[in-house]
């Protein structure tokens, strides 16, 4: 249950918590594609290359925090995942609960995760079926 005086709390900063299940997904993706496809060929390059963009996708980010973190001292202290979510999270546009901007941009990656998970597991199964 959150207090009321969180609801009034507003900032533009997600959580490191955030980025941490982004991580995790894209972790959980790449090991899904590595597991569902690696095979003969070039198909391991092709995933070296796509292992790379996602390394460099989730690097980023995590390097411009890094900066920011270093270059300004007097930042709020950062908040967990749990106090944040019951905070407004303001974007360039509006702003919403934290907890609905986490789900917003956590869901595609984590669809995505499931979806090479999907896609691996028919793979096989197609595989070990063929004719």
């Amino acid at each position: 249950m959150s207090s009321p005086r969180n609801n009034n709390v507003r900032t533009d900063r997600l959580p490191l918590g955030v980025f941490a299940l982004l991580a995790g997904f894209v972790l959980w993706m790449v090991i899904a594609a590595w597991v569902g496809f690696a095979g003969p060929g070039y198909t391991n390059v092709a995933l070296t290359v796509v292992t790379g963009l996602l390394l460099v996708a989730i690097g980023i980010p995590f390097v411009l925090w890094r900066m920011v973190r270093a270059s300004d001292p007097d930042l709020e202290k950062p908040k967990t995942l749990r106090e944040w979510s019951s905070t407004q999270f303001e974007t360039w546009q509006d702003q919403q609960k934290g907890s609905e901007a986490a789900t917003e941009i956590i869901l595609p990656i984590a669809a995505a995760a499931v979806g090479m998970t999907a896609f691996a597991i028919v793979f096989h199964y197609v595989a070990a079926h063929a004719v």
